[in-house]
């Protein structure tokens, strides 16, 4: 391919992959799979979800072993496959998007403990650990309090705990995976600083994103797979967004605002000086039959606890609600069920769904009165009620007992927003529907969105991208420190006007 990038003339990969194949139960996850980092480097590896990322960091790391034929070089060595203890000990590290901290025990414990690790019982040295993990720090320029423990800091400082865990291990390659996925842009930026810290310092790192602009700006080179095979090798200046997304798709995506004039359909949700000091205060709107508003600020600005409150979850202090031009008022998220307000939580891997449960089970959950008979669950209305709205959503499965973890992001969030469809809700609310969700799966959501506005739903849509709320909503709100600042219509403004508003 004339895009083609290739090492630099003489410059060594620290790494180098080539002849990767894998396959799981018949399915070829990784096909003839080539892949280099140099050290140093800043390297995204971009795809959708269930095009081999994961699998082929799984074998870099020795959690996988690759078919016969593959070579691994790395760092001068050359292996036919590797194990965890061999990755650990060359200083392969990755950070997983769940991070796999422990939020109970100390920031220095966080980070040092593998220090303490050994066959034997021994005495830990609390002291020297505290000492450890003050110098990981450093080496990214951060100071924390390394005595408190995990909990008490935010996601974005739990990330850098991650990072310098890894550093204790003297990392030479560092694999990212979704490190910005609930990160605010500043603290995006942040995050990104400490990522050319570790490449000035001689860290490789690999890094997974499905936020294409933070990929152009961070990397050098990208590595696109799709279904398993590689696509190619590109340099990452003179790439766009829109190149990624047909690479790693194969398809191209309009970018149009979809903004409509709603203003004579009936009001679903009216809200007036809705107020929770020190949350949110003063906030008063209006949704209307078949309307997307959204709902848009950075991390803080009181969007979730807002949500929260609509859905009966948090009390306000003051205001009221009307639902179909009815007063509501919630203690609890059941009475707000009850009312038709369904709400789709941020934190899909914890809140949104049961991991180990079935997809079945999953859907259902929120919808038991609908599949009952005779006071006890019905097999046939369950199976009915799943059937229909994966087929109304699009979900790809395999059986509906199989336990939701097994689905990709894309899957896992449509199973989510069926699981609150089945309520048959008038008022949708939409907290950041695609945190770890692929381009291509996006797109997905989005049409899901669009026809369920278009069939009459009232939505909230939430997000800090602001260009989800601006491309898929009618009207957008701005929230800053638990107020309304701003007001946009997105058949009149600009993507670069709330842009400016809201990072300003």
């Amino acid at each position: 391919m004339s895009e083609l990038a290739r090492p630099k003339s003489g410059q060594k990969p620290l790494l180098s992959l080539r002849n990767i194949n894998m396959t799981f139960g018949g399915i070829k996850a990784l096909k003839n799979v080539s892949f280099d980092v140099l050290p140093g480097e800043v390297h995204c590896l971009a795809g959708e979800n269930g095009s081999g990322k994961s699998t082929l960091i799984k074998i870099v790391t020795g959690v996988y072993r690759p078919e016969p034929g593959a070579s691994i070089d790395y760092d001068g060595q050359t292996y036919s496959h590797m194990s965890p203890v061999t990755a650990q000990a060359a200083g392969i590290k990755v950070i997983w998007q769940d991070l796999a901290l422990f939020p109970e025990m100390s920031v220095a414990e966080n980070i040092a403990f593998q220090t303490v690790l050994g066959r034997w019982p021994r005495f830990v040295n609390y002291a020297r650990m505290r000492e450890t993990a003050i110098r990981a720090l450093a080496r990214l320029g951060v100071s924390l309090d390394v005595d408190l423990p995990l909990k008490e800091y935010p996601i974005s400082q739990r990330q850098i705990v991650a990072i310098a865990r890894a550093l204790v291990g003297e990392a030479k390659l560092v694999f990212m995976d979704e490190p910005t996925a609930s990160l605010t842009q500043s603290e995006t930026d942040h995050l990104l600083d400490i990522v050319r810290t570790l490449s000035a310092s001689g860290v490789a790192v690999v890094f997974v994103s499905h936020r294409l602009a933070e990929v152009l700006d961070i990397s050098s080179r990208l590595t696109v797979l799709r279904d398993g095979a590689l696509v190619g090798v590109y340099p990452a200046t003179g790439m766009t967004q829109s190149r990624i997304t047909e690479l790693m798709t194969g398809k191209t995506f309009d970018h149009e605002t979809r903004a409509r004039d709603v203003s004579a359909n009936p009001a679903m949700l009216e809200v007036e000086k809705f107020s929770r000091p020190g949350l949110f205060e003063d906030i008063s709107f209006t949704v209307r039959r078949g309307e997307t508003l959204g709902i848009t600020g950075l991390l803080g600005a009181g969007r979730t606890e807002l949500a929260l409150s609509l859905f009966g979850m948090l009390k306000p202090r003051s205001g009221t609600i009307k639902i179909d031009g009815k007063p509501v008022r919630f203690s609890s998220n059941r009475d707000a069920i009850a009312a038709g307000v369904a709400y789709l939580s941020e934190d899909r891997l914890s809140l949104g769904l049961i991991q180990p449960q079935s997809i079945a089970d999953n859907l259902v959950i929120a919808s038991l009165d609908r599949i009952t008979s005779g006071g006890l669950l019905s097999d046939d209305r369950k199976r009915a009620l799943v059937a229909r709205w994966i087929a109304d959503l699009g979900i790809r499965i395999g059986r509906q007992g199989d336990a939701v973890s097994t689905l990709s992001g894309g899957n896992q969030q449509r199973i989510a927003i069926a699981k609150w469809l089945a309520t048959d809700p008038k008022l949708l609310i939409l907290d950041a529907p695609t945190v770890g969700v692929d381009v291509g799966a996006r797109a997905g959501i989005f049409d899901i969105i669009a026809k369920l506005a278009d069939s009459g739903l009232a939505i909230i849509l939430i997000s800090d991208e602001v260009p989800e709320v601006y491309f898929h909503a009618d009207r957008v709100l701005h929230m800053a420190e638990g107020r309304i600042v701003n007001r946009f219509t997105p058949r009149d403004c600009t993507l670069q006007d709330i842009e400016a508003a809201v990072y300003a």
